[in-house]
């Protein structure tokens, strides 16, 4: 397994870090390419949970991308300091970040992530939790937000915000829907469904497959073993 890029992703990354916050971390790999040619193909997935890191290849990890997935896309859009494996082709990759974003997939994907986390909320029950499920309630609330936030602004501008300019307005987010304020969870996530409707989006109907399938097949190139006798 060859690392091509990673970095902290997750809370640490947004600026929404507590003293307890977990530290999540996100990389890209390429398996050696004639691992695809035998019976048994190289995992597409390495995901340890202690310490919580999660690796695709970069095949997964494109698909993964071009789909709108926020939780992969962002490490192609992280502040420099949040990479800790950074080689030529992660530099080619973010370079070509933009390639892989489309409009219908960006409105799909971080809405529907946005959706999840409500309806995480919705499930909580009558109110009365305990204070491990009140912090819990906040996370997924200030989940919420930031989906908002971020696929509103990518989708506006073609740029995805990771570190967010007022990260306190989020914990006062959280905190307010953990003390039963659901409804205000509710008109954010219908607000946001407005406001896809009316933003005239700079982003294409459909990504550019073209760049991403030349990265793909020199990552590829890079990964063949040696020609026998080569020097």
């Amino acid at each position: 397994m060859h690392l091509l890029l990673s970095g902290v992703v997750g809370s640490v990354a947004y600026g929404l870090a507590g003293p307890g916050s977990d530290v999540d971390r996100i990389g890209v790999f390429a398996a050696p390419t004639v691992a695809f040619h035998g019976l048994h193909p190289p995992k597409e997935s390495v995901v340890s949970t202690d310490p919580d890191v999660t690796q695709h290849e970069a095949r997964k990890w494109c698909r993964l991308a071009l789909g709108g997935n926020p939780t992969a896309s962002e490490l192609a859009w992280l502040p420099d300091e949040c990479y800790e494996t950074r080689t030529g082709f992660g530099d080619r990759l973010i370079a070509i970040r933009s390639a892989f974003l489309s409009a219908p997939r960006v409105r799909a994907a971080y809405l529907g992530y946005a959706g999840q986390q409500f309806r995480k909320l919705e499930s909580r029950g009558d109110g009365t939790f305990s204070s491990d499920v009140r912090r819990r309630t906040a996370k997924h609330a200030r989940h919420l937000a930031r989906l908002v936030h971020q696929g509103r602004l990518l989708y506006a501008t073609g740029v995805l915000e990771i570190r967010l300019a007022d990260p306190h307005w989020f914990r006062e987010f959280g905190d307010r829907v953990a003390d039963g304020d659901l409804a205000t969870a509710r008109a954010l996530l219908v607000g946001a469904e407005r406001d896809f409707d009316r933003i005239r989006t700079p982003l294409p109907d459909r990504p550019d497959e073209a760049p991403v399938e030349r990265w793909l097949r020199d990552v590829r190139a890079a990964h063949l073993p040696p020609e026998r006798g080569a020097r």
